[in-house]
């Protein structure tokens, strides 16, 4: 670098700023950060509805009844099926026990109304978040402001980006976003962390 720099002394300024933080071209500043996602561990959730498929299936309150569970992955759903109606809320117990025994968030699940199905049967489809819609990233961004802390925060594809000058700042936007999950209603993680 020394001898490139030795012909431009504004070449040398740039390139002293760039290291300082403050790029001169309009880069944005290299500013600590982290990133909010709500991510799906779909293997996990699959290993989940096979023990509630089982269970299911063994229990005395199930005997003759039928039950099936669908996840699309591709659409991000779940379909809930029982052939008794009245027997749906059990199921829903014996899956979300699962779920949590697995470690997956009940906040990642959106439970819709129920539906009458063929022959006395009841369906219940369930949104899977995984990924962060644009209605919960502004949910996320508007919390983040409210606050008044010194962070900014960006909706970026399925996430979102929290930018502070200090370390400080960030952990406490982190806190913040924790203790709002059951408001907003989505699982958060943190990850992918700049200094």
């Amino acid at each position: 670098y020394r001898m490139a720099l030795t012909n431009s002394s504004l070449a040398r300024r740039d390139v002293i700023l760039y290291i300082r933080g403050h790029d001169p071209k309009g880069f944005p500043d290299l500013m600590p950060s982290f990133d909010v996602s709500s991510e799906m561990n779909w293997q996990e959730l699959d290993n989940a509805v096979n023990q509630a498929t089982k269970e299911l299936q063994s229990r005395y309150d199930f005997k003759s009844i039928k039950t099936e569970i669908k996840v699309d992955q591709k659409a991000k759903t779940m379909t809930l099926w029982v052939s008794e109606g009245e027997k749906l809320d059990a199921m829903k117990d014996i899956l979300q026990s699962k779920l949590i025994k697995r470690g997956i968030s009940l906040l990642s699940f959106d439970y819709k109304d129920k539906e009458d199905a063929f022959g006395g049967s009841v369906r219940q489809n369930v949104a899977i978040q995984a990924g962060i819609s644009k209605e919960k990233g502004k949910e996320i961004v508007a919390a983040i402001k409210e606050s008044k802390l010194k962070v900014q925060a960006q909706i970026q594809d399925e996430q979102v980006r929290v930018t502070g000058k200090n370390r400080d700042d960030l952990q406490t936007a982190i806190a913040l976003l924790k203790g709002k999950q059951d408001q907003i209603k989505i699982a958060m993680s943190f990850g992918n962390f700049r200094d």
